[in-house]
């Protein structure tokens, strides 16, 4: 039987497009309509909101920690989370966590070694690009970009508002990126890939939210 993934939430936009692409993408491995056991869950997005506004990641840590609990008393086998931010505080928690975990940035490593990337941008919120979930090398954007990127993510995307004018600010940061060097941009908001793909990006993406859906689908089918 395939292990029971557990998914700790932290907003619902990129949670939800992790567990769709488990759901759906769990086909191919397992056969028609089947896909491993998913549970997941997802205190307030604002208990998180809290603890990241005052940079306080033993708070965040401890938030993750507490759906880690409760995924673990239901059955999961180990744990993901679609949120690229709040890895950050993963480190923190880790020995404490009641199960093994799957990290994002593995994910997004791993795809990029295999497709021969050598120079990546990084697009996410402000604690994203500002913090060590990714290799230093990854581009980052300009202090400017970072607080629109930061705005567009925490006060629509995360919300389920999508705009033409969203999806053109990413590009416009994406095609400066590719102008510098790079050759391909990982989507470092779990949010991100509902606007940008592959069609549509200047640059070749790294969708972490499936990325991650992926590797915890071969992670649960391995076992």
């Amino acid at each position: 039987m395939p292990q029971h993934i557990g998914i700790v939430a932290c907003s619902a936009e990129g949670a939800s497009l992790c567990y769709r692409t488990i759901c759906v993408e769990g086909a191919r491995l397992l056969g028609p309509h089947a896909h491993p056991d998913v549970s997941m869950h997802t205190p307030s997005l604002a208990e998180y909101v809290h603890h990241l506004d005052r940079d306080d990641w033993e708070g965040v840590g401890e938030v993750m920690l507490a759906s880690a609990r409760k995924l673990a008393t239901i059955g999961a086998d180990f744990l993901i989370c679609p949120d690229n931010t709040i890895h950050q505080a993963l480190p923190l928690i880790a020995e404490r966590s009641p199960l093994p975990w799957l990290h994002i940035a593995d994910a997004v490593a791993e795809e990029a070694a295999a497709r021969g990337f050598a120079r990546i941008g990084l697009l996410g919120t402000r604690w994203l690009v500002a913090g060590p979930v990714y290799p230093s090398t990854y581009m980052r954007p300009d202090a400017g970009e970072r607080a629109e990127l930061n705005r567009v993510i925490m006060d629509e995307l995360v919300c389920g508002v999508f705009r033409p004018q969203a999806v053109a600010f990413h590009q416009q940061v994406i095609a400066r990126m590719k102008a510098a060097g790079c050759d391909a941009v990982v989507l470092g908001c779990t949010e991100i890939p509902l606007i940008i793909n592959d069609e549509n990006s200047p640059l070749p993406t790294l969708d972490s939210t499936r990325l991650l859906a992926r590797a915890a689908l071969r992670r649960a089918v391995a076992a």
